[in-house]
């Protein structure tokens, strides 16, 4: 009797980094860095991170979860919003308050996670932030879950979304939603094969 094997589950690609994402990412965190005056083994001792990692990361050679970039923002008394790029046009001045064009819209490019952030909201400057998060297969916040102030939720418009949200666990398919504190510790990925789409709410704005 020949007994039928089943073939091996294929795996998300791995998410590779883009040299020209990290460089410039890590040339802003080394730019603030070297304009507060501060070393290496400062920035990492006060991040609790390694000299190693946060020298690789500023030289583009690592990848940085978002709980890494968290730290790092933090120590330098920067946001992650910070590190939103300016979309391809510029506002319109009658309608940049109120308005997000689509060309308009800010990116902030995890480096090396295969997630990207468009900021749907105008600025960060208010009490809501809205985010259209875009997962590539198998990107991910990071092993590591992260904290912050505030309460968020969203809702998956295309793909498959894991969250955990403490010691929960949960798998999202599109049209699924949720809701938290951000003070729980919480990190997510997507495990499909193919892109996954979600549009991400905070309050008050922690990027």
């Amino acid at each position: 009797m020949t007994v039928k094997r089943k073939p091996p589950r294929r795996q998300p690609p791995a998410i590779r980094p883009s040299p020209d994402l990290l460089g410039s990412v890590g040339a802003e965190l080394r730019r603030l860095r070297l304009g507060q005056g501060l070393s290496l083994q400062q920035v990492a001792s006060r991040a609790g991170l390694s000299v190693g990692f946060v020298s690789q990361a500023e030289r583009g050679l690592s990848p940085i979860s978002i709980k890494a970039l968290q730290d790092l923002g933090a120590t330098l008394g920067k946001p992650i919003g910070w590190f939103f790029r300016d979309g391809s046009a510029e506002a319109s001045g009658d309608e940049g308050d109120v308005v997000v064009r689509h060309q308009n819209r800010k990116r902030l490019e995890h480096p090396g996670l295969g997630i990207t952030d468009y900021l749907l909201s105008p600025s960060l400057d208010g009490q809501l932030e809205v985010l259209l998060c875009e997962f590539a297969p198998g990107a991910s916040s990071g092993e590591q879950p992260y904290t912050h102030a505030g309460e968020e939720c969203g809702v998956v418009l295309q793909g498959r979304f894991e969250l955990w949200v403490g010691e929960r666990h949960f798998l999202l398919r599109q049209g699924d939603s949720f809701a938290f504190p951000s003070t729980t510790p919480h990190r997510y990925r997507n495990p499909g094969r193919s892109r996954a789409l979600v549009v991400w709410a905070i309050t008050p704005p922690s990027f």
